[in-house]
């Protein structure tokens, strides 16, 4: 029997909310974005920011996003002491993943843990990381992004006129948005540069050859940078619960916004890692995650069943030079 541990995260709606939606986040011909889909989320572009209304499950789930990312870049930052080094000495650091609660009495890891608090947020306050939102839609997920210190710019990028009109309109509201965040109509391919971050989050579902966008994007990435997921398992309990309760029973999401045959299960992605970039790859993190109406969204240790979110890192190698 497979035992799932569970951990929830009761998000506040705030008054400005982060939010995101299900929305076909990128796609051309060649990425398999269909005139249904677009037409899908054209009409409910106007909805993108009401809380209450037809997105509010992912109002909610944006949220778990915001702290999947910022606890992954806080875990993947390998900490100094950040004092100067005797020559022929090297530096302490400390490695994340290590448990010294394990080793020390408690008033020695609570001093390790303010330690390590006050190195990381000393870290993250000297990051100005790029971000690119493919499939950015109304653009919520790229506000609540666009406004952390760490970030210097996130570009959001969709295909669906009406998602990008909202977008540009909803971030004038906020004066500290201002230069920080750009929304383009365009597709993953057309898209030049490269970027710290880039976000595909609730969009390979969307899209006939989701491969295709592992692959841009990470042409797309920084060396070093971190490519994050989130999408859904192709599996029965996927369909009952996404489709059938979700859009059916309790219409939680709009009907007609999933299909159960462009599901993509986190193993195949993995699998396409391996088999197509073998050495310049790392997983830093793979979760499971579902909505429990009480509770909101919670994360769990199942990644194979349901909604996932995952962070991986482009390694430096020799190799990762395409433009």
């Amino acid at each position: 029997m497979m035992i799932c541990n569970v951990k929830c995260a009761v998000p506040t709606l705030l008054k400005r909310s982060f939010s995101s939606t299900i929305v076909i986040r990128n796609s051309v011909v060649t990425t398999g974005a269909t005139s249904d889909e677009v037409s899908h989320f054209k009409d409910l572009a106007p909805t993108w920011w009401d809380v209450n209304g037809s997105q509010a499950i992912l109002h909610r789930m944006n949220l778990s996003r915001l702290d999947f990312i910022q606890r992954t870049l806080r875990n993947s930052i390998p900490l100094t002491s950040g004092k100067p080094v005797e020559e022929g000495k090297e530096e302490d650091i400390y490695v994340p993943g290590f448990n010294y609660k394990e080793f020390f009495p408690e008033q020695v890891t609570e001093a390790v843990r303010d330690d390590i608090n006050d190195s990381v947020n000393a870290h993250l306050k000297n990051m100005k990381l790029t971000v690119l939102d493919v499939g950015c839609g109304g653009g919520i997920l790229s506000e609540s992004l666009g406004r952390l210190p760490f970030i210097k710019h996130v570009t959001g990028i969709d295909l669906t006129p009406e998602c990008i009109t909202v977008a540009k309109g909803h971030s004038q509201l906020d004066p500290m948005l201002k230069g920080k965040i750009s929304y383009q109509l365009k597709s993953l391919e057309s898209t030049k540069g490269k970027f710290d971050m880039i976000t595909c989050f609730e969009m390979l579902e969307h899209v006939d050859q989701p491969m295709e966008i592992l692959n841009h994007s990470w042409k797309r990435l920084n060396e070093d940078g971190i490519l994050f997921l989130s999408t859904i398992n192709k599996s029965l309990v996927s369909w009952f619960t996404t489709i059938f309760v979700a859009e059916d029973i309790l219409r939680l999401v709009p009907r007609g916004t999933h299909h159960v045959n462009k599901f993509v299960n986190a193993k195949d992605i993995l699998r396409w890692f391996q088999n197509n970039r073998m050495g310049e790859f790392e997983l830093l993190d793979l979760k499971g995650v579902m909505y429990i109406p009480t509770k909101g969204w919670c994360e769990h240790n199942c990644s194979d069943v349901g909604n996932y979110f995952m962070a991986i890192r482009k390694i430096k190698t020799k190799n990762n030079n395409s433009v």
